[in-house]
């Protein structure tokens, strides 16, 4: 199922602790006052992720009943305990309990039990907790990271069951002007492309494709965006039209078109499809070594349809700086002329036959 890493915000305050820091429950109040940040659960959590101790300590005086019973829960899920019915059920008695109710705390341990439901093979208890988390935390906290997280979880319940369309009605649901984070955005709109693109909606697939890379971007994930920019070439290369209107144009203009109904032409100007792998390639990550280069293998199979291999020289000259076998096979795939492909086949055979870092070439 989904998570979604602490946002900038909550890491951003343990960033300020770690200079300005330690200071006291007074203080720590203020720096959330000038955050904006809404949530003390959400930075305790970041606290406890980012080895803080000593200011979740300063967070737990803020923290409610119910969000010290859910942070104990996230504590045993962060060290591996996955028994959790108990804690789950015992948290509920508190956000529950008319002393210390909270509603959207409800909501987010019951999509928590969903989850937990759903590992342990009980479907059918799975979805009424997912669905009912999403309805509550809709109703009393729209948009928010365990709104996000609900709609996202849900979404993967119904792909796991084979259910495409429902997941891309769950995803349809994650509106791009609703207030949810740019990341729950790009997240949903990779989701939705690769359904739409099994369905053979080409237009629709490359449309949430480059909303998925835009919209990571904006929340500063770049091997996120690196990934939509990657779908949104793969589907939309061949169908370069340098008079077709400008990409963004397109996604402002699309309009909803039944299952059964004719559907767009998929027709993308040059200038935005030069524009993304540019912007891509210039964000991979530095060097060509590592054992898993994903984004490297996605390119470099991207710049070869598109005619850029220019765009990967150093790399192609360079058999002995990679270490991924699947990306050695990549460019062995990609070279032009008997040389280059033998020497890729050379470095190909040292890394699936485990030969040892002294054999590579010189």
């Amino acid at each position: 199922m989904t998570t979604i890493e602490p946002m900038e915000g909550p890491g951003q305050l343990v960033s300020r602790w770690r200079k300005e820091g330690p200071v006291s429950s007074d203080v720590l109040a203020t720096w959330k006052e000038e955050m904006g940040w809404p949530s003390w659960l959400t930075l305790a959590e970041a606290a406890m992720f980012l080895d803080a101790p000593e200011l979740l300590d300063v967070i737990d005086t803020h923290l409610t009943p119910g969000e010290q019973a859910v942070l104990g829960l996230v504590r045993r899920r962060w060290l591996g305990d996955v028994r959790l019915d108990d804690a789950i059920e015992n948290a509920l008695d508190v956000v529950r309990h008319p002393d210390t109710r909270d509603l959207a705390l409800e909501g987010r341990l019951r999509m928590e039990r969903g989850l937990v439901r759903f590992e342990s093979g009980d479907v059918e208890g799975a979805e009424a907790d997912l669905t009912w988390a999403e309805t509550r935390l809709k109703s009393v906290a729209k948009a928010s990271r365990d709104h996000d997280l609900a709609l996202l979880n849900k979404a993967a319940y119904h792909l796991a069951c084979g259910e495409d369309l429902m997941a891309l009605q769950v995803y349809g649901d994650i509106s791009r002007t609703a207030g949810h984070a740019h990341e729950t955005i790009a997240i949903s709109r990779l989701g939705a492309s690769r359904i739409r693109h099994r369905l053979g909606h080409e237009f629709d697939a490359a449309r949430h494709a480059w909303n998925a890379h835009k919209h990571a971007m904006l929340a500063g994930q770049t091997q996120m965006a690196i990934e939509g920019g990657s779908l949104f070439l793969d589907l939309a290369a061949h169908a370069r039209d340098n008079n077709a209107p400008a990409m963004h144009e397109q996604v402002a203009d699309a309009q909803p078109v039944d299952l059964d109904g004719e559907r767009p032409q998929l027709r993308v100007n040059g200038e935005d499809l030069d524009a993304v792998f540019a912007w891509c390639v210039e964000h991979l990550s530095p060097g060509f070594g590592g054992p898993e280069r994903p984004d490297l293998r996605a390119m470099l199979t991207i710049a070869h349809h598109m005619g850029r291999m220019d765009a990967f020289e150093s790399l192609m000259q360079q058999p002995e700086a990679v270490d991924d076998p699947m990306l050695a096979a990549v460019a062995q795939a990609c070279a032009d002329g008997t040389d280059l492909t033998e020497r890729w086949g050379r470095r190909l055979a040292q890394l699936t036959l485990l030969e040892p870092s002294s054999s590579k070439e010189t």
